[in-house]
């Protein structure tokens, strides 16, 4: 497995550094991620896809899709992962989405039957951008504030490839604008009715959604923080209970095998 790390420079071409592992089967998909100014999870999340088995992971500067867009049909799965991109000016992942919004690329992306996962702020493009679902959008948490802790997730029915074998987990949640909100109440209830509510907090709020498909999801909690059983808080009190974060990514791999 190659994991590639490219940055841009004003002094010269892309630099791309590497970390190689094990050798895997040429039916194992690549991966893209995304990064922009203020994206802060993409060495990790590059490490969750890694540690699922993809052929190689790519992390790469969101003006790189813009300026060569072919770059994308080389991959199989895009992530969009975690952060505070371009500050959440405006509002929380609005600049990124605004810019891939109309972009040919990312449709046809979707459309090609690949698969695509946004992760906290990632999950706040894909729905601001359309590419996961028209009339909704995440606000401010009813807190009004910023909020950091482990949350407990259940997940409904069978739609979404990421969540495939998984009843319930518990994943850390980091967010200012992580409450789900759609247009109107009739958009809320088809969405329900088409199952594309995939993912729910405890108290039966929305944590994640798929489009009709079950191809493209988004989250707000962030499995890539959960690869092992010693990233949880409590490790060595108590054997955490449910799947793992690790299933998420395990689940977007195994879909091309």
């Amino acid at each position: 497995m190659m994991v590639l790390f490219i940055s841009q420079s004003r002094r010269g071409p892309p630099q791309l550094t590497s970390r190689r592992g094990p050798t895997r089967l040429t039916t194992m998909p690549n991966v893209l991620i995304l990064r922009a100014p203020g994206t802060t999870s993409d060495t990790e999340t590059a490490f969750a896809f890694e540690q699922a088995g993809a052929k190689s992971v790519t992390v790469l500067h969101l003006n790189r899709i813009l300026e060569s867009p072919k770059i994308l049909e080389s991959a199989q799965i895009l992530c969009l992962p975690g952060g505070f991109s371009f500050g959440d000016d405006i509002a929380a992942g609005r600049i990124f989405a605004t810019k891939i919004r109309h972009h040919a690329a990312f449709r046809a992306f979707k459309d090609a039957g690949k698969l695509i996962l946004g992760i906290g702020n990632g999950f706040q493009v894909l729905l601001k951008s359309g590419l996961l679902c028209d009339d909704a959008t995440l606000t401010w948490n009813a807190s009004g504030a910023f909020t950091a802790q482990w949350v407990n997730l259940r997940t409904i029915g069978e739609k979404c490839v990421f969540l495939r074998g998984i009843e319930s987990m518990e994943l850390p949640i980091a967010n200012g604008e992580g409450r789900f909100a759609a247009r109107n109440e009739a958009v809320l209830q088809s969405l329900d009715g088409a199952g594309q509510l995939v993912l729910r907090y405890a108290d039966g709020g929305v944590a994640g959604v798929c489009d009709a498909t079950g191809r493209v999801f988004g989250l707000m909690p962030h499995p890539q923080r959960y690869r092992d059983a010693v990233q949880h808080p409590r490790w060595a009190r108590r054997v955490p209970q449910g799947s793992m974060g690790l299933a998420i990514f395990r689940n977007a791999v195994a879909y091309f095998e």
